[in-house]
């Protein structure tokens, strides 16, 4: 086996929500019929947790991961970790933090809260990462949040889901972060940039994929998510990027 694969292949579905909100069943169709076989969640789409897993079940796709925000992990945490049970997932991931919570004061509460369901959510068998745009590259008072995330949060509970797309897009080097946090990135986004900074599918933007494989063991990469935020042709597009990715993988 090879050093510098990616991890298991994914599609995060929120660029096919829209898809997702008309038909839920024929998108996960349409998504393991491209061969996708784990998916990431952005929603239930007026699914109840059963009956989702019940649909990716059908086609033969596991959901590894959903996205679930601060006010879930303060009013409805409960709930969220029965749910991922039910899923059958591996990790929950948190992926924003509002905007007037973002001073230094505000990003170490937010640390310290996601340590405290880290620990709750390992305790039902499931993993805890946060996962980046490109807001935690921008300094507050001098520092950058992403770093004050890092260095606030329990590293053997707290994970981090890095999206390559904002962290480039934020001047920042994810093999820097692969280095200095070697092991805490067991997830990535993948999505591609052009030079111009444009959101493009995977292998046609200017991101030096082969340099990042080549680290992702380093990283301590379980699993590649595919993502385009707002693609052209949502099926289609996650069908290049899967094209140009999976020869890549595990």
């Amino acid at each position: 086996m090879r050093n510098d694969r990616l991890g298991h292949l994914g599609l995060q579905l929120y660029g096919v929500r829209h898809l997702m909100d008309k038909d839920v069943e024929g998108t996960i169709a349409a998504v393991a019929a491209i061969g996708y076989r784990e998916v990431e969640l952005a929603g239930l789409h007026n699914t109840s947790a059963k009956e989702m897993r019940a649909i990716l079940d059908r086609h033969g796709v596991r959901a590894r991961s959903s996205h679930s925000s601060m006010q879930d992990i303060r009013g409805n945490w409960s709930r969220t970790l029965d749910d991922a049970a039910t899923l059958g997932q591996t990790y929950i991931v948190n992926p924003w933090i509002d905007e007037p919570e973002r001073t230094v004061a505000g990003y170490t509460k937010a640390a310290h809260e996601m340590t405290a369901a880290a620990e709750s959510a390992r305790a039902h068998g499931l993993g805890f990462a946060y996962h980046n745009h490109e807001f935690e590259f921008a300094r507050v008072d001098g520092k950058l949040p992403y770093d004050i995330l890092l260095a606030e949060s329990d590293p053997k509970l707290v994970k981090m889901e890095l999206d390559i797309f904002w962290i480039v897009k934020g001047g920042q080097d994810p093999l820097a972060y692969f280095t200095r946090h070697a092991g805490r990135f067991p997830m990535i986004h993948a999505k591609d940039m052009t030079k111009d900074g444009k959101m493009v599918d995977v292998g046609q933007g200017a991101i030096d994929w082969p340099n990042i494989l080549r680290h992702a063991r380093k990283a301590g990469l379980e699993y590649a998510f595919v993502e385009h935020d707002d693609p052209p042709s949502p099926i289609a597009d996650a069908r290049v990027s899967y094209e140009y990715l999976r020869p890549l993988t595990f």
